[in-house]
């Protein structure tokens, strides 16, 4: 779906559709509606596409998580660079030991979308891809100590991912397919 370059004004506009009209509307992350009403969401949009200039974006979020306690997460945009879901895969690995080898693990974690996302063994068309399908390839930097106070105080933390699975497959694809179009700009 990624087409041609938009203004970041664009790109963070069809993110926050997503956030809204997907996730949190569907419940299928049950943290991120009091996040984005506080505010506490920063949406950083890159338009690099050489893998060590997005690299070096995701330390400079890292730095900004460090010196800026009042965003509680943020979401990195690839608006131009992965749009083949493969590379975005070889991305993720890159970053997840990037994040180590610069001594954040247990500081921040990764969680991947993509336009394209399949989970590993599952069929490309299985509905329940939408819950890790978003409008560009992001990466969500969150704190760890956010997640495990989140986890604590929400019933059954690990039946979240079942529960999204069930849901994404009860509304079917052409429903999701239907809501992640609605986030694009209507002349991408």
């Amino acid at each position: 779906m990624i087409s041609k370059t938009l203004p970041d004004h664009e790109v963070k506009a069809a993110t926050q559709a997503w956030l809204k009209s997907v996730i949190i509307e569907y419940g299928i992350c049950p943290f991120a509606k009091r996040e984005l009403e506080r505010g506490s969401i920063y949406f950083s949009v890159n338009h690099d596409r050489e893998l060590e200039q997005c690299l070096l974006h995701l330390m400079d979020e890292c730095e900004r998580l460090n010196t800026e306690t009042d965003i509680e997460t943020t979401l990195l945009i690839y608006a131009e660079a992965f749009s083949e879901f493969d590379d975005y895969l070889d991305f993720v690995e890159i970053a997840e030991s990037l994040l180590t080898e610069q001594g954040y693990e247990g500081t921040y974690q990764l969680a991947s979308f993509h336009p394209d996302y399949c989970f590993q063994g599952s069929d490309q068309y299985d509905a329940s891809n939408y819950t890790n399908r978003s409008p560009y390839p992001m990466l969500h930097l969150l704190r760890e100590t956010s997640i495990e106070q989140a986890v604590a105080e929400y019933p059954d933390p690990e039946n979240i991912p079942q529960h999204n699975i069930e849901l994404t497959r009860k509304l079917g694809l052409a429903k999701m397919q239907t809501l992640l179009a609605a986030c694009y700009p209507i002349n991408p």
